[in-house]
């Protein structure tokens, strides 16, 4: 026992000396290069002493970036978290400034922008030298991971029973908006070696699903986390009786609707068990949550989830590589919509303004401190672990879903899998890792590109309305985009539409329209519409782009037109028939289901689809959509160990996202027991969590 403590101390003795040494290297050799950093005096000196100056303004800078900076970003929790990141090069270069100022005899010099370059470079080389060592040594990596899991369990106040090994947990895994069909090719092609591994090997199943109408997140993840998406006809809508258009990813409608539906189901939701929910949109009743939308608007130091980014930037190491990655995904959306653009590649849409650094946000920031989120709750080995990759989504929205860009960003998210299952196997006790998809993405142009005006135009002009002459730009659903805004503590966008009392709202989710008359309190019949405004209906009807509509017959009940004059009863429509012949086995029934939600739109619009090349028409700008009907949107994947039960024991179609709710608990049931009641999961609000620093990503994770 004691030879292996002092062996142990030995290690970690050699590791600190061999990072101190790089450390010492990379600023001589920084001294060397950069003419406004010097390590002696104007008099010079010997190669000795400028060493040894070197060797102590590398120690010091390394104690105070592990004594100081978790104070430091702690106390910068009261600004954006947008800011906090690329305030950290600015931290790092005031803490090797001070540094240098602890050099006996002042020979160590800096000019402040100087100091940020030196303070990015040193802190990027100690972490690669540090994370090398610990790779390298299996013994030393494993100690670390569980001296992480002890400090974080000891902190929380959790222990783990010592009799026998523990149940089995369970981490979720989500990545946002790929389909079944894009995550089979990229196993197929070695675009993502972990899940090829995992089908290779026959250690997990890939079990196609079926969406609902609305096939977003917001419906999805709702129905999956909460067991409920009842009245969540789209991605964004109007409601009359509060006059109130409700927006998914806005913090104020995710926190009413996450209410609504625990108060549909009388259940708190599928983490109410000893769970954690990381950058979701909704809680799924944990106790422990982190990037969740639904808690972003509450009030509050310990309800911030903002306050999730502290345990991620906490580490200076972890701060500059996102840093630094941020910055090279910058550039890599700039490189690769300018060459987009001088191909003339069709189709597109922009990518200028903020958006390169909304991708950044996306693919680098919210993916680092999500996993990190995860690989702490693994350590301190929680139960049930529930998060949100939405990299793949917000790239594939504005580059298609098949691209280039979307595919390395792909192979990026297949290596935070493995880093997962690599930390999974040193949890304090095992865990089942099922990865999983609330939508697929369809490609095609934009609607708008095509026909040269909008849906909102095109329902003016049916209403006899003036239209613009130039038209306006949609709003973008995407769900990076608020994630973004909350970081920053922006309001989020109001969509279009809301204008006159009597005019009609004109909302779109992805190929999902929407158009209701606010000043009339109740769901229009179509024998209303027809009255008020006699060419609408036929109007959207029979345009080229647009796919069938949906309105309430006073005579009929609900009825679905298409072009033509075709109106047929949806309590008579099958699948393959009618307007809905071309939008596969279920569309009847999901259009059914969304008929008979309170809140359904006046007309529900969806947009014309190819069923040959799977191509839809957004109503948003957006060349990789979803939220309607039509193509590989509704068709995600559902990817389990093969130890759990098979989804459906009698091979039948997994239909809804409530249905996959029932799948996830069963499986969480078989592993932890009945869930706790709602009146005691609900008993404390959801705190935001601690987590452990990321352990040493593989060398190409930089970027």
């Amino acid at each position: 026992m004691a030879t292996g403590r002092w062996r142990r101390a030995a290690s970690t003795a050699w590791r600190s000396l061999t990072v101190w040494a790089a450390s010492t290297l990379t600023m001589l050799i920084l001294a060397g290069l950069l003419p406004d950093f010097q390590l002696q005096s104007d008099s010079g000196d010997s190669g000795t002493r400028v060493a040894t100056t070197a060797a102590l303004g590398a120690g010091a800078f390394a104690l105070l970036s592990a004594l100081v900076w978790p104070l430091l970003v702690r106390a910068l929790l009261l600004v954006p978290a947008l800011v906090l990141g690329l305030g950290v090069f600015f931290l790092n270069g005031a803490l090797l400034l001070f540094a240098l100022h602890l050099v006996p005899d002042g020979r160590g010099e800096v000019s402040p922008e100087t100091a940020v370059v030196v303070a990015a470079v040193m802190s990027a080389v100690a972490s690669a030298t540090g994370g090398s060592l610990a790779v390298r040594d299996d013994d030393a990596y494993r100690r670390r991971l569980y001296r992480l899991a002890d400090r974080r369990s000891r902190r929380a106040g959790r222990v783990l029973p010592d009799a026998g090994p523990p149940a089995p947990g369970t981490v979720f895994i989500q990545l946002d908006g790929v389909g079944h069909e894009i995550l089979l090719r990229a196993a197929r092609d070695g675009t993502m070696p972990t899940v090829q591994g995992w089908l290779r090997d026959g250690v997990h199943r890939l079990t196609p699903w079926r969406t609902d109408w609305s096939s977003q997140t917001g419906a999805s993840q709702l129905g999956i986390l909460h067991g409920s998406n009842h009245d969540v006809p789209a991605f964004r809508w109007y409601e009359k009786d509060t006059g109130e258009i409700q927006v998914s990813n806005r913090p104020t409608s995710a926190a009413e609707l996450q209410r609504r539906a625990i108060e549909h189901t009388g259940d708190g939701g599928l983490l109410t068990v000893d769970g954690a929910s990381r950058g979701n949109l909704f809680s799924g009743g944990a106790e422990e949550v982190a990037l969740v939308l639904s808690v972003a608007a509450r009030r509050g130091k310990e309800n911030r989830s903002r306050a999730g980014y502290f345990a991620y930037f906490c580490d200076p190491a972890n701060a500059v590589r996102t840093a630094l990655s941020f910055g090279a995904e910058v550039a890599r959306e700039i490189g690769q919509s300018t060459r987009a653009r001088l191909r003339r590649r069709r189709p597109r849409v922009g990518r200028g303004g903020l958006y390169p650094f909304i991708r950044a946000f996306a693919t680098v920031v919210e993916r680092d401190v999500v996993v990190a989120a995860v690989i702490g709750d693994l350590l301190a080995g929680r139960s049930a672990v529930y998060a949100d990759l939405v990299a793949y989504d917000e790239v594939a929205h504005h580059s298609g879903p098949f691209g280039r860009d979307a595919e390395q960003v792909l192979a990026r998210l297949d290596r935070s899998l493995a880093l997962i299952e690599k930390v999974a196997e040193h949890a304090p006790r095992r865990y089942r890792i099922v990865v999983l998809s609330d939508h697929g993405q369809s490609p095609g142009e934009t609607f708008q590109a095509r026909y040269g005006l909008t849906l909102q135009d095109l329902v003016r002009a049916g209403c006899g309305l003036p239209v613009p002459r130039k038209a306006r730009r949609t709003h973008s659903g995407a769900e990076a985009r608020s994630a973004v805004r909350a970081a920053l503590r922006r309001p989020v966008e109001e969509p279009a539409g809301r204008g006159r009392h009597h005019e009609p709202v004109v909302l779109a989710s992805g190929n999902l329209g929407l158009v209701s008359f606010p000043d009339v309190r109740h769901r229009m019949s179509k024998e209303e519409i027809d009255a008020r405004h006699p060419a609408l209906l036929a109007t959207l009807a029979n345009h080229p782009g647009i796919g069938f509509l949906l309105v309430r017959s006073e005579e009929h009940g609900a009825v679905v037109l298409g072009a033509r004059g075709a109106e047929v009863a949806l309590a008579d429509l099958a699948d393959g028939h009618g307007p809905l012949a071309d939008f596969g086995p279920g569309a009847a029934d999901a259009v059914r289901r969304t008929d008979s939600f309170p809140h359904t739109a006046d007309i529900m619009v969806n947009s014309w689809y190819d069923p040959v090349d799977g191509e839809v028409l957004a109503f948003e700008e957006q060349i990789g959509s979803h939220g309607g009907l039509g193509g590989a949107q509704g068709r995600p994947f559902l990817l389990s160990p093969v130890v759990l039960p098979p989804p459906t024991p009698d091979g039948g179609e997994l239909v809804g996202a409530e249905q996959v709710h029932h799948v996830l608990r069963r499986w969480l049931r078989d592993g932890d027991g009945p869930q706790v009641p709602l009146e005691n999961s609900l008993r404390q609000p959801p705190a935001v969590a601690s987590f452990a620093a990321a352990p040493p990503r593989a060398p190409d994770e930089s970027v």
